[in-house]
């Protein structure tokens, strides 16, 4: 799964890397701990560009009759996410990425959990593959949630933990984010494991 993440780089760069043309932020601030319920940077494509604001961590489906739901559904499993319908909806019309420059998973060692933070050898920024929805509150107000997309882990992952978050190329971005492109069997092939020589971890205390 994917519980905890960071984001700690600044704003410009992440504009730049992701060919984002406008941004829709109140404000941003580099975080070592993002959690799930909180608001979290990410992108969408409208059709045209490249926006990048705010959703909820925890994604709420548009028939839910009460936005608690989103709390179990921080993670979307990549074997099954055109098969949920919690999820389906979403990948056919609504997917997005989410920056991240590391993120925690505990491994299990003889009754404990020790916090591993995962990075990529050669990227300072990378971006996790997820879905958002938009819900409509008992106030008429609209809440934009979303989750993050989790795959069997690789053989570098599979020493900590049996899943991780399914990170993607970036020359998968705009495929993966079009909206026009409403095949789901052409975006869950984008959703593997990436490559075990791109990562690396530090047992840490979590900041």
């Amino acid at each position: 799964m994917c519980g905890r993440f960071t984001l700690t780089v600044n704003l410009e760069k992440i504009q730049e890397q992701l060919d984002v043309e406008e941004i829709n932020l109140e404000d941003y601030k580099a975080s070592y701990n993002i959690a799930p319920s909180q608001n979290i940077l990410a992108v969408i494509n409208d059709g045209e560009n490249n926006r990048m604001g705010k959703l909820r961590w925890g994604l709420i489906p548009f028939w839910a009759n009460d936005k608690n739901i989103g709390y179990k559904m921080i993670n979307a499993r990549a074997e099954t996410v055109a098969e949920k319908g919690s999820f389906k909806h979403a990948l056919k019309k609504r997917r997005c990425i989410i920056p991240a420059d590391s993120f925690y998973e505990w491994k299990k060692v003889d009754g404990k959990k020790q916090p591993y933070r995962i990075y990529l050898k050669e990227q300072d920024v990378f971006e996790f593959a997820g879905l958002w929805e938009k819900w409509r509150d008992e106030n008429d107000q609209n809440i934009f949630s979303c989750t993050i997309i989790t795959t069997q882990a690789n053989d570098f992952m599979s020493e900590i933990h049996n899943r991780m978050p399914v990170i993607l190329h970036k020359k998968h971005h705009q495929q993966w984010m079009d909206p026009a492109n409403q095949d789901p069997e052409d975006v869950v092939q984008l959703l593997q494991p990436i490559d075990s020589n791109a990562m690396t971890a530090l047992l840490t205390r979590q900041e």
